[in-house]
């Protein structure tokens, strides 16, 4: 397993020291230094060129926010804050998760987890988040969601399928199902079309979670995904799945 070597910046000493606390029977993070502020974290991360910082939002005279846009290159953030109305901006700069204090060590371990998995699609530069508005988010971006008090920065290969409920569309990841404001149809227009299929008026699929693909009423079709779900695609729909599926 990879270590990451670590750097926690964060004004608050009681806040660095617990979370050095929480993280100190992770084999893979290697706490190399801390800093108490967004100067001192320039300084130290020129330095030591870590891969990894813990990242404070609210800190005196310089944000974490600013802090990064001093930086040539930024390592793997994760932030750890008291305020979640940053939790979008943290999405703009591609960071790697979005931790509410006080820190729940579960969640702390969802963010950790998130290194071990498709390193290379981590892009180091605020520029990121500039091309994607211009192009089809992949299964390979991440994404940010909130419904209500919970956040989440998951990538899209993760959610299997979107489901239409009123003005709201049901996001389906692992064991979660938030809804967002939103419509499914404004949901089509972002998704790439080479992994994510309109079945019907209710449904987004994600193509690369089909189990098994059935024939269905009215030359319609029914398809199952990897945690059992099925989903029936429309009979207009069904001609353009085996246009895309056939060889």
């Amino acid at each position: 397993m990879k270590s990451f070597r670590t750097l926690i910046i964060d004004d608050e000493r009681l806040a660095r020291e617990e979370l050095k606390l929480l993280l100190k029977d992770y084999i893979e993070i290697e706490i190399i230094d801390e800093a108490r502020n967004g100067e001192e974290g320039i300084q130290k991360i020129n330095e030591l060129k870590p891969d990894l910082i813990f990242l404070d939002v609210n800190m005196p005279e310089m944000s974490g926010f600013d802090m990064l846009k001093h930086l040539d290159e930024i390592p793997r953030v994760i932030f750890v804050t008291a305020y979640d109305e940053y939790a979008l901006q943290a999405f703009e700069v591609n960071a790697l998760d979005y931790v509410m204090k006080p820190v729940d060590p579960d969640r702390l371990k969802d963010a950790v987890q998130k290194l071990n998995t498709n390193e290379d699609d981590f892009v180091s530069s605020n520029s990121a988040a500039l091309t994607r508005k211009n192009r089809p988010l992949t299964v390979n971006d991440r994404v940010f969601i909130k419904d209500g008090e919970k956040c989440w920065f998951i990538e899209l290969s993760k959610v299997r399928m979107l489901e239409s409920e009123g003005n709201y569309v049901k996001v389906y990841f692992d064991g979660f199902k938030p809804l967002i404001l939103r419509s499914l149809n404004s949901f089509e227009d972002r998704l790439d079309p080479e992994y994510f299929f309109r079945a019907n008026r209710k449904f987004i699929i994600n193509m690369q979670w089909i189990t098994k693909v059935e024939n269905w009423f009215n030359g319609g079709l029914q398809v199952e995904l990897r945690e059992g779900e099925k989903v029936e695609i429309s009979r207009r729909q069904a001609i353009r799945f085996k246009e895309l599926m056939s060889l």
